[in-house]
């Protein structure tokens, strides 16, 4: 089944001329086109240690929505929060997160960014201002909220912090969850400066937009009903992304208001790796892998902007195979989390005493690959 009626790669959203984003350097669309591809390899990897059964638990791969992470993470600045789903790895390399200390995570080893203890679905990074991962559909979505409230509060109220956006992703299934309507409603009313990006592949694990989501054609009409600044953007093209995002980014900012993006993407892998994929077919695929979003970016800066060319682009691409075969490696290698040591730590912000009969909750030492 076909996912919704306007489709990413249809059209460019931007007109070739007078574009924001030609204003950028080739060293930071090279940034993007590394950063991408290292995402693309990164989960090839992932996937081939699942089926080795050398990652277990729920495990979602990202291929084919690179754009979305890279260019909307590449709007913001290093310190503006980040929150997102569980389908997550993206988010994390994309917000410079160690392949070592992200595939780490994925083995569950003691040097993940979280120790070992929250593997594929929860990478967090809180020196990156990446505040998961979160397994429960549409639990961040309050999260992100909160985090906006205390970026605002830190700067209207305490005065000392500065403005800021959070960036808060989530699903296309996740739009129907009560929790995600509270906290449109409340960042509306409180004016908090957050921008909910719907990364929307058309999908809600096997099920289509179109048989769950009503007028899921107009998706952007929820956050107009809340008075959010609401855009939908082809997720696909990332110098489209780059284009209508950051402008959305600056508003946010300087209102310290809520924005609501409907982000048109394609997954190319199943919902999870215990996914069938009945529900569409190969063709379809196929049809949207044409529109591949790092070979778009590769052409563009090949024959529009001279700045790659094919031996470049192996080197490139060597490299990244380097770095995550030494990610791997590494993860392999590392030792397990201590279960004596860790399974009373870093479960409560303020441990209490007796809070169990037979040991005290207490704080964890830093994981130091961050």
């Amino acid at each position: 089944m076909a996912q919704a009626t306007t489709t990413p790669g249809s059209a460019s959203a931007s007109s070739s001329s007078n574009r924001a984003v030609d204003a950028l350097s080739n060293d930071t669309l090279l940034g993007w086109l590394r950063t991408m591809q290292l995402i693309r390899e990164f989960e090839t990897r992932t996937q081939q240690a699942y089926q080795q059964a050398k990652i277990g638990g729920f495990c979602h791969i990202y291929s084919g929505q690179e754009a979305c992470a890279v260019g909307t993470i590449g709007c913001t600045n290093g310190d503006d929060p980040v929150i997102t789903a569980y389908r997550d790895h993206g988010h994390a390399l994309a917000r410079n997160m160690s392949a070592r200390a992200c595939m780490a995570e994925m083995y569950g080893k003691a040097d993940g960014c979280a120790k070992g203890k929250g593997g594929s679905m929860h990478m967090f990074d809180k020196p990156n201002h990446l505040y998961g991962g979160h397994g429960i559909v549409g639990a961040q979505t309050p999260l992100g909220a909160g985090l906006a409230f205390a970026t605002r509060y830190e700067w209207e109220v305490l005065g000392t912090g500065k403005k800021k956006v959070c960036l808060c992703y989530l699903g296309d299934g996740a739009i129907d969850q009560g929790a995600f309507h509270e906290a449109l409603n409340l960042s509306s009313l409180f004016g908090l400066p957050v921008i909910y990006i719907i990364e929307n592949n058309g999908y809600s694990m096997g099920t289509a937009i179109g048989r769950h989501t009503a007028n899921h054609e107009d998706l952007i009409s929820r956050g107009k009903s809340y008075g959010i600044h609401s855009v939908q953007i082809d997720g696909l093209d990332i110098r489209d992304v780059y284009d209508q995002f950051k402008p959305v980014v600056d508003q946010c900012r300087e209102e310290q208001k809520p924005a609501f993006v409907d982000l048109l993407t394609y997954r190319y892998q199943g919902h999870s790796m215990s996914d069938p994929q009945k529900y569409r077919t190969k063709d379809e695929v196929d049809q949207y892998k044409g529109k591949d979003s790092i070979a778009a970016l590769l052409d563009h800066l090949m024959n529009d902007r001279g700045a790659i060319d094919e031996d470049g682009w192996k080197a490139m691409r060597g490299e990244i195979r380097d770095e995550v075969k030494d990610a791997v490696e590494f993860a392999e290698s590392a030792e397990a989390p201590d279960v004596d040591a860790e399974l009373y730590s870093d479960v409560f912000v303020y441990p209490q005493p007796n809070l169990s009969p037979t040991r005290e909750y207490v704080h964890g030492a830093k994981n130091p690959m961050l």
